[in-house]
């Protein structure tokens, strides 16, 4: 892949060509290839806890780590099955990701939104289908030391 940019240096435009491959794993979107992302094993064992109530806790928690027009932080996505809370889904709330396809949202005990999920993503992002994430500013999220079995 190429990707060619414009550079204002004041003087004439700069032009240069970045060569890049994708790692084999990469979810890409098949008109973009630069706007990615690379789901991988967080390895240790992951608890979601709000005011000390326990939301989730998973040992197949999965890092979501995509670039697009911007590096983004990195978030952890968890198995729907590893959820103990019961979520509310926010009936007035959606969004679309270019990348992932449509976000449902939910709420725990009047905090709106919680959580996320693409529950039909699109199908080059079907590996998002099963997971949810917790906004990190409402919740506590603990990456345990020890490491998984």
């Amino acid at each position: 892949m190429q990707i060619s940019d414009q550079q204002d240096t004041g003087a004439a435009d700069v032009t240069r060509d970045v060569t890049f491959t994708l790692p084999a794993d990469a979810i890409a979107r098949p008109e973009n290839a630069a706007h990615f992302m690379r789901l991988k094993p967080v390895g240790r064992r992951v608890t979601i806890a709000r005011e000390d109530k326990p939301l989730a806790q998973s040992d197949r928690a999965v890092w979501l780590l995509e670039v697009g027009r911007d590096l983004y932080d990195p978030v952890i996505y968890i198995p729907l099955d590893d959820v103990q809370a019961s979520l509310e889904t926010v009936t007035d709330k959606s969004s679309e990701c270019p990348l992932k396809g449509m976000a449902s949202y939910y709420a725990f005990e009047g905090v709106n939104p919680i959580a996320w999920r693409y529950a039909h993503p699109f199908g080059f992002a079907a590996a998002l289908a099963d997971l949810i994430a917790f906004y990190p500013h409402q919740v506590s999220i603990t990456v345990h030391a020890e490491s998984n079995g």
